[in-house]
C-alpha cells in the first residue's frame, strides 16, 4: 500500500511539475529532504525518485511559461563560488574517483537549489517550500515525539535510513532547524486548527530531540532558545514558559540521558568526544599543508598516519567547520564561512524593511525565524558532518527569494486572497514604526 501510495504521488505531480518549475521543487525537496520511499517495503524502496523529480524539474525549465531569474544576490554568488572551488579541490583531492561520487551527490543538490532561486517568486511559492521542509522533517519529529513519549526516552529516537538525518544526531538539529519554521507558520495561519496543530508539532519535535539524546542538539535548542527569548518583547512572560516548558520535557527524560549530557562538561573522558578532536586536529594539519584540503575521502587510516599519526581513533570530523576545513582548505571555510554571515545579513535587512508596512510584515517574522533556524544549524552543526544537507541551503533560498520578493514589491501586483498573500485575515499584529 505505501508503494503504491509513493507512486501515486509522485505520478500525479509529475504532469504539474513538467509545467511549472516551482512545483518541480516542492517535489524535489520533499522527496529529497523527507525520504519517504524509505518508508516502503517494495519496489518503491530502491526506485531513483529523487533523480525522476529533479529530471523533470530541470526539463520544465524549457517548458514552462512562468517566469524565471537568478537573484544574484551577494550569498548567491558565494555559494557558487563555494561550489567551484569544490569542483577544483575534487581534482586536487588524495582520491580524486572517490572524491567525485560525493561531489555528485553536493552537485545535485546545489543544482536544484540554484533552480530554486530562480523558480520561487510568490509569496505562495515561498511559503508552500516552507510548509514541504517543515512537514518532511516534522513527520519524524512527530513519530519520535510519541515514540519518546511512550518509551521514556529510553531509546533514541533515529531517522529515515539513508539521506543526511539518518543518525540520532542529525535528525535531532534538523528538528532544531524546523521549529522555528513552524513558529513562523503558526504565527501566520488564519485558522486555529492549524495554529494548534503546529503547536502540537512543535513540542512533539521538542521531545524528539531530547529523546534522540543528543548532546549537540541540546547545544543548539538551547542557543536557538537563547536567541528567541532575547528577541522577545515580553522577556519575563516567555522565559517563564520557556522554564516551564523546558522543566517538563526533562522531567520526562530517564537518568541515562542526565548521564549522557553530563558528559558535555567532563569531555576528556567521552571515547566519541575525544575522537571527534583528533579528526579536527588531523584536519587541521591537513589544510596547513595543503591548500586545497584532501577531498571528500579524507577520513582514512592512510590520511591519519600522515596528518595525525599518534591519534588512537580514525573517524570522520563531525562538524561542518572542521569537515569543510579539511576537504575543501582555508579557502573553502572561509567561503563557507562568508555564506552564512551573508545569510544573516540578507535576514536582517529583510526585517528592517519588511517591518515598515502591513502588507510586508510576514516578512519580518520569517526572516527572524530564519535567523533562530540558522542558529541552530550552526550551533548543532558544529559537532555534524551536516555541511552539504540540503535543509540550511533552503533556507537560504527562502532569505533571498523573499528578499526580491521585497524589493520588487509583489504585494502591489499577488491578487489578495492568494495562497498566504491575504493580508487583512492576518493574525499577526500590524504595528508600523514611526519614522525619526
Amino acid at each position: 500500500m505505501r508503494d503504491l501510495l509513493m507512486l501515486g504521488i509522485v505520478l500525479g505531480a509529475l504532469p504539474f511539475a513538467l509545467r511549472h518549475t516551482w512545483i518541480g521543487i516542492l517535489l524535489w525537496t520533499w522527496i529529497s529532504i523527507m525520504n519517504p520511499h524509505k518508508l516502503t517495503w517494495g519496489l518503491a524502496y530502491d526506485a531513483p525518485w529523487a533523480a525522476i523529480a529533479a529530471g523533470v524539474t530541470i526539463l520544465s525549465l524549457l517548458i514552462t511559461r512562468d517566469k524565471l531569474s537568478m537573484p544574484w544576490e551577494p550569498p548567491v554568488k558565494v555559494l557558487f563560488a563555494f561550489v567551484i572551488w569544490m569542483c577544483v579541490t575534487t581534482a586536487f583531492a588524495f582520491y580524486p574517483l572517490i572524491s567525485w561520487e560525493q561531489l555528485n551527490k553536493v552537485l545535485k543538490i546545489q543544482l536544484m537549489t540554484a533552480i530554486a532561486f530562480a523558480a520561487l517568486r510568490e509569496r505562495k511559492h515561498i511559503e508552500l517550500f516552507l510548509w514541504v521542509n517543515v512537514l518532511s522533517i516534522g513527520f519524524y519529529g512527530l513519530k519520535g515525539g510519541l515514540f519518546t513519549l511512550r518509551g521514556g526516552g529510553v531509546e533514541r529516537v533515529w531517522g529515515p535510513p539513508g539521506g543526511f538525518i539518518e543518525g540520532n544526531n542529525e535528525l535531532a538539529v534538523a528538528l532544531v532547524m524546523a521549529i522555528p519554521l513552524m513558529n513562523y507558520l503558526r504565527i501566520v495561519a488564519t485558522r486555529p486548527w492549524v495554529r494548534h496543530g503546529l503547536l502540537t508539532l512543535m513540542l512533539l519535535s521538542a521531545v524528539s530531540v531530547l529523546g534522540s539524546q543528543s548532546r549537540g542538539a541540546l547545544l543548539a535548542v538551547s542557543a536557538m532558545g537563547l536567541v528567541l527569548w532575547v528577541r522577545s518583547e515580553r522577556k519575563v512572560v516567555t522565559g517563564f514558559w520557556f522554564g516551564v516548558i523546558a522543566l517538563g520535557l526533562l522531567a520526562l527524560m530517564p537518568g541515562s540521558w542526565e548521564q549522557r549530557m553530563n558528559t558535555i562538561g567532563s569531555y576528556e573522558q567521552d571515547h566519541s568526544a575525544m575522537g571527534r578532536i583528533e579528526a579536527w586536529k588531523m584536519t587541521i594539519n591537513l589544510a596547513n599543508r595543503h591548500v586545497f584540503g584532501g577531498g571528500f575521502e579524507i577520513y582514512r587510516p592512510d590520511i591519519y598516519a600522515i596528518f595525525a599519526p599518534d591519534s588512537q581513533q580514525q573517524q570522520g570530523a563531525h562538524s561542518i567547520y572542521f569537515s569543510v576545513l579539511g576537504e575543501h582548505g582555508y579557502v573553502g571555510l572561509l567561503l563557507f564561512f562568508v555564506i552564512w554571515v551573508l545569510a544573516f545579513r540578507t535576514a536582517w535587512k529583510i526585517r528592517q524593511d519588511a517591518k515598515q508596512r502591513a502588507e510586508t510584515l510576514w516578512l519580518h517574522h520569517l526572516a527572524g525565524m530564519c535567523q533562530v533556524s540558522l542558529v541552530g544549524y550552526l550551533v548543532g552543526g558544529a559537532f555534524l558532518a551536516l555541511a552539504y544537507f540540503d535543509l540550511p541551503y533552503n533556507i537560504l533560498v527562502v532569505l533571498v527569494v523573499s528578499l526580491r520578493w521585497l524589493q520588487e514589491k509583489r504585494w502591489e501586483s499577488e491578487p489578495q486572497g492568494a495562497f498566504g498573500a491575504a493580508t487583512t485575515s492576518s493574525p499577526i499584529p500590524v504595528i508600523i514604526p514611526k519614522r525619526a
